[in-house]
């Protein structure tokens, strides 16, 4: 069964190569979306637009505590670190 099932399915490959390779694509937009080297620039940007005055206090420090909380998530570190 296994032979005919592959003979029946083999004009679907392209299409699965397809799906695989979209998949692919997603996880990779997904890692540099949320990656911790994207959230380190965020931070930075922050900081900066809080020098510059742009951010207030109480805004600073929820941005930053959301930051934060997020790159502890996709370093794989949920619990345990310095932070909140």
């Amino acid at each position: 069964m296994g032979l005919f099932t592959a003979l029946l399915t083999l004009p679907l490959a392209p299409v699965r190569g397809t799906v695989w390779i979209a998949e692919r694509i997603a996880e990779q937009a997904e890692l540099e979306l949320e990656g911790p080297e994207r959230i380190r620039r965020e931070l930075l940007e922050l900081e900066a637009a809080y020098d510059l005055g742009e951010v207030d206090d109480a805004e600073y420090e929820q941005l930053e505590t959301e930051l934060l909380r997020r790159l502890r998530a996709a370093s794989g570190g949920e619990g345990g670190g310095p932070w909140p």
